[in-house]
């Protein structure tokens, strides 16, 4: 049994990378800004370059491997042998094109990187469902054109978009300890506005939280008529005195659906 387990997600893997492969010319570059060869893969988002730069990959975020006593997440290791197969094809040279903020708190380079051929990595582990679009300001360049590689695996039910800890999940029904990244969905109870930040509270104990710095991406949102609207939140969960909260960005991360 354990061997046909095996082979069952080799194949599977086979042919999320067939799809990978298939669509990556998708988001193309627009300019490069330098030109370099990768010498290690750490996981499906973090690679580390010839000159011994850490570059974070712009626009993704893929599962996390276990480190610290953590548990490996689903898929990646697979993210991780997809983005090895597509730097190998490559014959690991990359081309980057820099975020407008250089380096992550980490000081890894923060990058978009495309292969030889002109593919977006970024853009081939979405449409594979590797990965999860990942938005965090200034860095908003492509931020349309990755939502959309996104689209085709989530809609296609690929990869991670087949796991129940990707769909989307009431605010009522989030359990007390959960953390991570979550979808969640639920009717807004409450509005308000605090020093440093907007908040958008759930019906079931799961509070939006939007900081001042970022409040500017939001300008298009009337958040006082989001009272008693149904909102689908995106990102990582936190908890405090009991209460779930989760920050956003981004109005990517938020889809209201009145």
């Amino acid at each position: 049994m354990p061997r046909i387990r095996w082979v069952q997600g080799a194949l599977l893997a086979g042919a999320l990378f067939c799809s990978v492969a298939y669509a990556a010319t998708d988001c193309p570059s627009g300019h490069i800004d330098a030109h370099a060869r990768v010498a290690h893969v750490i996981d499906g988002d973090t690679v580390i370059l010839t000159d011994g730069r850490h570059v974070r990959l712009i626009g993704i975020d893929t599962p996390e491997l276990g480190h610290d006593g953590k548990p490996t997440q689903p898929f990646a290791q697979a993210a991780r042998r997809a983005l090895v197969r597509l730097l190998a094809d490559s014959g690991d040279r990359v081309a980057l094109r820099y975020g407008r903020t250089r380096h992550d708190h980490y000081g890894r380079t923060l990058a978009h990187l495309f292969l030889a051929d002109g593919a977006s990595v970024s853009a081939a582990l979405l449409r594979g469902g590797y990965a999860t679009a990942l938005v965090v300001p200034p860095n908003l360049w492509n931020v349309a054109c990755y939502g959309q590689a996104e689209s085709v695996a989530r809609d296609g039910h690929q990869g991670i978009w087949a796991l129940p800890r990707y769909q989307p999940v009431s605010a009522r029904a989030l359990p007390p300890g959960a953390q991570g990244f979550h979808i969640v969905r639920g009717r807004v109870a409450h509005i308000g506005r605090s020093r440093n930040a907007q908040w958008i509270d759930l019906e079931g104990g799961v509070a939006l939280r939007i900081d001042r710095k970022d409040l500017a991406y939001f300008g298009d949102v009337d958040f006082k008529s989001l009272r008693g609207a149904e909102v689908i939140a995106r990102g990582w969960v936190h908890s405090r005195r009991g209460e779930h909260i989760i920050a956003l960005r981004h109005p990517r991360a938020l889809t209201i659906l009145r």
